[in-house]
């Protein structure tokens, strides 16, 4: 069992709290057997809402998954507790964003798509549905009549 953090860096301009919303923000994600070393070739997505039972009645996880080429049963669990906004002040800084518990899988890559909310970082204006894919993403906020963006997104993992 270990943890594992996702850890985001982007500069922000005029902006802060982005952040993923919602339990069915999809973490589009790599993930590779820790036993035999596969390693998924699609991106597959963890969601909040999703839970699936574990052999043997030891609870649930995110995700629960036999690996194709060495069958044993992987899972992944994203603790919901350790969901944070990434803030104007962290702007081209790492921050952890999110921990996932790993028991058999982990993630080695990370791919930001949709759904991502963030404000205006003097206004509150609220942006909904920021699509980080392209790795930069850029608005206008109204209230204040500035740009607002977020650029080079990057991301590392870093154990718990």
């Amino acid at each position: 069992l270990q943890r594992i953090g996702l850890q985001l860096r982007a500069t922000l301009e005029n902006i802060t709290r982005l952040r993923a919303e919602g339990e069915d923000f999809r973490w589009y994600l790599k993930l590779k057997c820790g036993n035999c070393g596969e390693v998924s070739e699609k991106w597959q997505y963890l969601r909040l809402m999703d839970s699936a039972p574990l052999k043997g009645g030891r609870g649930s996880a995110t995700m629960v998954q036999k690996c194709k080429l060495c069958s044993r049963e992987n899972s992944i669990d994203i603790l919901s507790q350790t969901i944070k906004p990434y803030n104007a002040e962290d702007s081209e800084k790492f921050k952890t964003i999110v921990e996932f518990e790993c028991r058999g899988l982990e993630p080695v890559d990370f791919q930001p798509q949709a759904r991502f909310a963030a404000e205006g970082a003097e206004s509150g204006t609220p942006f909904n549905d920021i699509n980080l894919l392209e790795k930069d993403w850029n608005d206008y906020d109204e209230k204040t009549k500035e740009s607002v963006g977020i650029y080079e997104v990057t991301h590392k993992f870093v154990k718990c």
